[in-house]
Formats: structure tokens, sequence, C-alpha cells
């Protein structure tokens, strides 16, 4: 009996290490923080039930994982394409795994941007570049976690950076000067302030939300900088006056912030990508599905028909 706690024990103890990376790399496939969870969790289901203790817990565990995360991919590409107005990934404030060296390889590989890059994609594809180029897995376990050669690996891998290579996004070296940005911008963006807005977005800039048909949202992508400062102008402090508020956060290892209802509650979470001192585009993910794992979520519709309330009235 001893024997059998002590090995359950270490089990437990490999696991909970491994923990934060099995759920970057699920997350990184899938785009979602609750289908990454459900991954992991039977991903410890699995390595509890084999009964020979595998030779690396990280390379069963690892591919494991992600021969789960494939497999839900596939099935949630059907889902995708059939999902109302823009599909952005589930926002992510916190990256468990950590790696002080190549911390900013691995805020770049989770930003929004970098994972809608990865949509295009084939599940392979996508779960090969994932455990190469972001976790500088070896071949011999890459080929082992989706149940192909080598050489097929390499194959997929050279497709897979072609795609990625042609939109990869680039983003301000300096994380200092993003942030100080961001700063600039939900404060400009809290005052109704439209010339100090437009002074920080790209010619080009691009806002869009995703709602998913559960919650208001853009009817379209804004874009140019002219349309974007405005509608943010005239729209946040109004939202302000009726008592929703902004906390600057990480998202996707980018700045953003999380707007919250009068009660707390998440309204929605923003997410920018900075590129030569301006902002390039803007993110909003509003479709309460998407906004669980960040705390209780708030009516969405109902701050909307308050906001239009004060319209009303301001007419």
């Amino acid at each position: 009996m001893g024997t059998s706690t002590s090995t359950n024990t270490s089990r437990t103890e490999e696991f909970e290490e491994l923990r934060p990376l099995l759920f970057s790399i699920a997350y990184r496939i899938l785009g979602s923080v609750g289908e990454a969870e459900d991954a992991v969790q039977e991903t410890w289901l699995r390595f509890t039930a084999s009964p020979a203790r595998p030779r690396s817990a990280k390379a069963f565990l690892s591919a494991t994982v992600t021969r789960l995360s494939i497999d839900v991919l596939r099935s949630a590409r059907v889902r995708r394409e059939a999902y109302v107005g823009p599909w952005f990934p589930e926002p992510l404030l916190a990256d468990p795994y950590q790696d002080p060296e190549r911390s900013a390889e691995l805020a770049d590989s989770v930003s929004m941007a970098a994972l809608l890059l990865l949509e295009r994609l084939s599940p392979l594809e996508r779960a090969v570049f994932v455990l190469r180029e972001v976790f500088d897995f070896g071949f011999p376990e890459i080929a082992e976690a989706v149940d192909r050669s080598e050489a097929a690996c390499r194959q997929l891998l050279v497709r897979a950076r072609r795609h990625m290579t042609e939109g990869r996004p680039r983003f301000e070296a300096d994380r200092t000067e993003r942030e100080e940005l961001a700063s600039r911008f939900f404060d400009a963006l809290r005052e109704g302030d439209v010339i100090g807005l437009r002074d920080l977005l790209a010619a080009d800039v691009s806002m869009a939300g995703d709602g998913g048909g559960k919650a208001p949202q853009l009817a379209r992508s804004v874009l140019g900088a002219d349309n974007v400062a405005r509608l943010l102008a005239s729209v946040f402090p109004q939202l302000a006056g009726i008592g929703v508020t902004c906390e600057p956060h990480q998202v996707n290892g980018q700045p953003g912030a999380v707007f919250r209802d009068p009660e707390g509650r998440v309204l929605n979470a923003v997410a920018l990508d900075v590129l030569d001192g301006r902002i390039q585009a803007i993110r909003i993910v509003v479709n309460p599905d998407k906004l669980g794992h960040l705390g209780p979520v708030a009516d969405a519709w109902a701050v909307h028909y308050a906001l239009r309330e004060v319209r009303r009235g301001a007419r």
C-alpha cells in the first residue's frame, strides 16, 4: 500500500509540475481556455489510468494533450465556420507557462494576432508549429505526439512556417513603450479625447468585436484612425457615465483591458496590437461564453439598453 501511495503522489507531483506547459500547449492549439482546461484534465485521467510508468512524463503528457487538442480542434472547425461575426480566441490574462529567457517569444505566440494566424493552419500543422516553434520540442517527440513520421512533421512545419511568415504579427520590441502607449490610449478613452486617440492610432487601424450573436457587437469592422477615434470617444465616456469601469491588463501577452459593469462583472476584454508607436488593431471580446473564466459575466444587453437610454436623454 505504501508503494502505491508513493507512486500516486509522485505522479501527481510530476503532473502538477507540467500542468502550466500542458495548458499552454493546448491553449495555443485550441484558442479556447475552457477547451484547453478540459484537454489537460483528460490528460491527467489518462496519465493516472496508464498501468505502466512512462519513461518520460513530459513526453507522455505533452503527446497526450496534443492529440486530444487536435481532436477537439477538428470538431471545433465546423462550429467556427458557422460562427456569427468575427471569431476571436478566448482572452487569456496570464499564461501559466513561463520561461524568463523566452518571455517575449511566448507572449507574442499567444497574442490574438498570432492565434488568428494559426487558425489558417490545419490541426496537424498547428500542433507541429506550436510544439516546435513555441516550445522547442525535438522532431522525435513531435512525431510521437502527432502520430506521423519525423519526415512528415518536417514537411508540416515547412508549410506552417510559410503560412505564418506571410502574415506574422510584429510587435513593439520595447514592452515598456508598448505599455506606456496603451496607458495613454486608455486615458484618452476615458476622457473621450478624439484628437488624443487619433494620435495613438495607425492610419489604417482596424477595430472589431466578437459577440458571437450572444451580445451587442460592432455591426462590422471599423477602419481608419478618424472613424475609430470618433466612435471610441463617443461611446466610452457614456459607458463610464453609467458605471462601466476599465481595468488595464495584459491580454494574450499584449496591452489591453477588462471592462466591468457597475456591479463589477466582466463586460468585455480588449486587446491592442502595437507597432511602430501606433495601435494597429483593437479586438474586443464580448461573447459571454468566452468571458466566464475571467469571473462573473455582465449582461451586455442590459448595459447596451442603459447606454441607449443615456443617448436618448442627451438629445
